[in-house]
């Protein structure tokens, strides 16, 4: 009677301790992460995107299906992190697809992935030494009521192995959802001037760039040189209405009025991206009989604004042996012109050493005929965000340049201490007026000499934002479709507006470090048969010794 008494005692505490369990659970919610790198601990600024989720986000992920380990690491790694999502907000709500579950319907439905912008990969799978071809859809796309965004799961980091492509993806995992997602729930606010009558590229050449920022801000045209038709104050006003002015690779000179219309919009706060070319020099003008141009200074009468807020813009080329190649004809075999690649030392590759948020992570960026940006001394903070490789160096303008440079032979010392020539700057803080103290182009009566806090990213090359067409029609921003290569300027452009633009700290999420080890398959291959025993006769092995000392002492407590 008492043993019963005792069991009913414990079995009514269990229970006390399991509903008290539950009602602390209820009302007081607690995840804990367990892993070195705190890859499943959500930053602040996505929780807080998450919490304004208030009906069901709908999220397809097209990873499902057999893959090799690395893509199957990244299935987890995506999963674990929706769930993550999931458990602070049940109205996201996501599953796994396979696109491809019919064979017949392969060709097809990579046609439509592919028209809707979700570019299937082709990967080669190896095991035991055999490969074959196999087809992922590395992507995610989340729905939110009537507005959609796709999800890039897989960086394309050219030249890099499949697990460095891994690797790097999974620390952008939480940056791409939390994007995607900010893009669909929030309503558009900020706006931004493309700023024409200088010459600017046309908008069929920045078309895929326009088409991406479309999604997430509102984009106007705004001709600076309507000064000419109208009041310069009246254009002031008008460009203060805007939160960020890019202008892209401008080739004709501005005006002092113009110029004090930049320059008060930028001291009165507004943002500025710069892609400016201080030599005239491109690509099409190649393509000669003589197969030479001529590059020589731009004189865009930017100089002195650039030298009030702390940097300057070389006329100089730079010559860059870590290059992006380029397709020339070398003959010709039947009735068919042969071509071969070249790697063309004025078109930089630069991939970014800074650890900033902005360029952190960052795929390699094609350059075209670049020029190196010189820092000045003044209470602006500057950030270098890119920078040449170690091995280039700068040339002079005027300058001829020809397609038979492919052939010229150079050594290391020839670019020995000159490398490292920044491309791309960030400049933060309160500005100052180049007019300050001078005579003003037109009367402001609202002039400001000293500027608010504000922030412009220059890049000294107007060609980083210029899609290439085929048939009259824009390709994707960065994609080459001579060698098919596909470049980081597009994400290098959207991070710069994002960043210029950011007020919730979005952009900061791309600095997460995650550490992710992953198989060497080829110490496995070496070793296989070691691999195979210790992974699966090791279990079976505990579990015999398990079984065997379970039975003695079973034995030895009963034969008492």
């Amino acid at each position: 009677m008492k043993a019963n008494k005792k069991h009913l005692k414990n079995l009514v505490l269990m229970l006390l301790v399991l509903i008290s369990i539950n009602l602390v659970g209820r009302y007081s919610f607690k995840r804990f992460d367990l892993t070195q790198d705190k890859r499943y601990t959500l930053s602040e600024t996505t929780l807080n995107i998450i919490k304004e989720v208030d009906s069901p986000l709908y999220v397809d992920v097209f990873l499902e299906g057999n893959f090799p380990p690395e893509f199957k690491r990244l299935q987890d790694e995506t999963k674990q992190l929706l769930e993550e999502f999931t458990a602070y907000n049940s109205n996201i709500v996501f599953q796994f697809v396979n696109p491809i579950e019919d064979e017949a319907e392969m060709v097809p439905i990579m046609k439509q992935f592919t028209e809707r912008g979700l570019q299937p990969l082709s990967i080669t799978v190896e095991d035991k030494g055999k490969q074959s071809q196999q087809v992922v859809f590395p992507w995610a796309v989340a729905n939110y009521g009537d507005r959609g965004a796709k999800v890039a799961l897989l960086k394309n980091l050219m030249g890099a192995s499949t697990e460095q492509k891994v690797i790097s993806s999974v620390q952008h995992l939480e940056f791409a959802f939390a994007e995607a997602f900010n893009k669909v729930v929030k309503e558009k606010e900020k706006k931004i001037a493309i700023i024409k009558g200088n010459g600017e590229l046309e908008e069929r050449y920045i078309a895929d760039f326009l088409q991406t920022v479309r999604e997430s801000y509102y984009i106007g045209p705004f001709t600076l040189d309507s000064i000419a038709k109208q009041q310069p104050t009246e254009t002031l006003d008008a460009l203060k209405k805007y939160d960020l002015a890019i202008i892209a690779k401008p080739t004709e000179a501005f005006t002092e009025a113009e110029k004090q219309v930049l320059d008060q919009y930028i001291i009165n706060g507004g943002k500025t991206l710069w892609l400016v070319d201080p030599v005239a020099a491109d690509y099409e003008d190649l393509y000669n009989e003589n197969g030479a141009l001529l590059a020589y200074n731009r004189q865009l009468n930017l100089d002195d604004l650039f030298f009030s807020y702390g940097i300057r813009l070389n006329p100089l080329l730079i010559k860059d042996e870590q290059a992006t190649p380029i397709k020339l004809a070398t003959g010709r075999q039947g009735s068919e012109t042969q071509y071969e690649q070249y790697f063309w030392k004025y078109s930089p590759f630069i991939y970014a050493e800074s650890n900033h948020p902005l360029v952190k992570n960052m795929e390699g960026i094609k350059f075209e005929f670049t020029s190196p940006i010189e820092l000045l001394k003044n209470k602006i903070d500057k950030t270098v965000l890119l920078t040449s490789s170690e091995y280039s160096k700068t040339v002079g303008t005027p300058t001829t340049i020809a397609l038979d440079m492919i052939a010229e032979e150079t050594t290391p010392e020839e670019y020995k201490g000159k490398g490292l020539l920044p491309v791309a700057v960030l400049l933060e803080g309160n500005f100052t007026s180049m007019y300050k103290n001078r005579v003003l182009p037109f009367k402001e009566q609202d002039y400001k000499a000293d500027g608010v806090t504000s922030k412009m990213i220059v890049v000294s090359d107007g060609d980083v934002i210029k899609n290439q067409l085929e048939n009259g029609v824009p390709l994707e921003l960065g994609f080459d479709k001579w060698t098919n290569n596909l470049y980081g300027n597009k994400e290098f452009l959207m991070n710069c507006v994002n960043y210029l633009l950011d007020d919730t700290g979005l952009i900061n999420i791309r600095s997460k470090d995650v550490d992710l080890p992953l198989l060497d398959k080829e110490k496995v291959y070496q070793n296989y048969t070691w691999a195979q025993t210790l992974t699966i006769g090791l279990p079976i092995l505990i579990l015999i010794l398990f079984g065997l000392l379970f039975t003695y002492l079973r034995k030895r407590v009963y034969t008492k």
